[in-house]
């Protein structure tokens, strides 16, 4: 198994950077359209059931199969032989990034179930402030793999 994941390597990381740029796009663009959806659409109308579909699409069809793909190319990327030194700190402050950037895409589902619902309570504004949580999980995360500082 380890010298065909050996040989899949640069296969098997290209999907996972595929992946997660796919994953990474829709956690930018789920809480930017909760604002929009917030603040400008209202509830009960044909707009808010035209972005409750956009939602749903984006959760669905595209942030799901990327996050679930980029696990399973990340996880064979773990297990390939020399790829990562456990010895060191970065492999676990990348999990850390990881774990935070799954919790926040299920806070997403969450929220998007609350429009469903007609029970959103959060602002514009915060979905605005939530909005930069995956960015500062993939600074976490790049800086672990590229500089790792620590």
């Amino acid at each position: 198994m380890t010298d065909l994941l050996t040989m899949l390597y640069p296969w098997v990381k290209s999907l996972h950077v595929m992946s997660v740029i796919a994953w990474m796009a829709g956690l930018f663009y789920m809480p930017r359209l909760f604002v929009y959806h917030t603040e400008e659409v209202g509830q009960g109308n044909p707009t808010d059931d035209l972005f409750q579909k956009m939602e749903v699409k984006l959760l669905r069809v595209i942030m799901n199969p990327a996050m679930i793909a980029a696990w399973v190319f990340g996880i064979l990327l773990a297990l390939t032989p020399g790829v990562i030194d456990w010895s060191a700190v970065w492999p676990y402050t990348k999990l850390i990034g990881i774990l935070g950037m799954t919790w926040f895409h299920h806070w997403l589902g969450k929220r998007r179930k609350d429009f469903i619902g007609g029970t959103n309570t959060l602002t514009g504004r915060q979905y605005r402030l939530m909005n930069e949580v995956p960015t500062v999980l993939m600074v976490v995360i790049v800086v672990s793999v590229i500089a790792r500082p620590f």
